[in-house]
């Protein structure tokens, strides 16, 4: 095992390393010919990590590679808990391995409720915040990292080949800061509504729309993603000005 980001100053902490900084992570992969690669956040709760090949695998993927190894091992019990957040195509992927998925609001604790209401087990966000309940009672990095290494030692597979089957969509975020209006004014809105509703036709089933405002400065996010990279450009670009025009 080799280490990284591990002499703390007492001013340091995720200065350029850890699960908001992959960059470094993935370049010491690639350059020791290592297996994989582990980045905790600040406390531990989370992890983000990375394969051979020096390419980021986000809570999405690392939901999809425990819940097939858990099928694998015995069937799964319940459905998989993710947020708005979550890309389709981990939903897209668990569908196709007989395995049920249900969103909640942003933020673990309300995955955790939802785990808890059904007495089902996995759930998680995809910045890496994973809740395996059948191991520990919380978030934990370290649990979720030994879950995914756990199934890369059984299967004798490279990391990368764990994650096949499950295609990611094009996903963009365009922060829409406001004027004078109130968000919820906006978001009730029928040009805004009618918007909304011609942008789902034309991604069908193919694609997701979430408009949120946000709960700490004046502004709307929206969120698109769909199979085509260009289209979800588009589309956002297109929604995010109808926001805009709202606003002012």
């Amino acid at each position: 095992m080799i280490a990284i980001g591990s002499e703390p100053d007492g001013l340091n902490i995720n200065d350029g390393v850890g699960s908001t900084h992959i960059d470094n992570l993935s370049r010491a992969v690639i350059s020791h010919g290592a297996d994989l690669g582990v980045a905790l956040d600040g406390d531990g709760d989370r992890l983000i990590m990375v394969d051979e090949t020096g390419e980021v695998i986000d809570g999405d993927d690392i939901l999809y590679i425990i819940a097939r190894s858990r099928q694998m091992n015995g069937g799964f019990p319940g459905a998989v808990v993710g947020t708005q957040m979550s890309n389709l195509g981990l939903e897209h992927a668990l569908d196709d391995l007989g395995i049920g998925f249900e969103r909640t609001a942003v933020g673990d604790r309300f995955v955790m409720e939802r785990l808890r209401e059904m007495n089902w087990v996995l759930g998680g966000e995809p910045s890496g915040h994973i809740i395996c309940l059948d191991r520990t009672t919380t978030g934990d990095g370290i649990v979720t990292a030994l879950q995914v290494l756990t199934e890369l030692r059984k299967s004798d597979k490279t990391f990368k080949q764990l994650r096949e089957g499950m295609e990611k969509y094009p996903q963009l975020l365009q922060n829409v800061r406001l004027g004078g209006r109130q968000a919820s004014e906006i978001m009730a809105s029928e040009r805004l509504t009618k918007a909304v509703r011609e942008v789902e036709t034309e991604l069908g089933d193919k694609g997701r729309v979430l408009l949120r405002p946000s709960g700490t400065e004046p502004l709307i996010r929206v969120m698109i993603e769909g199979q085509s990279g260009h289209q979800v450009e588009l589309l956002t670009r297109q929604l995010a000005d109808v926001v805009e025009q709202l606003s002012t």
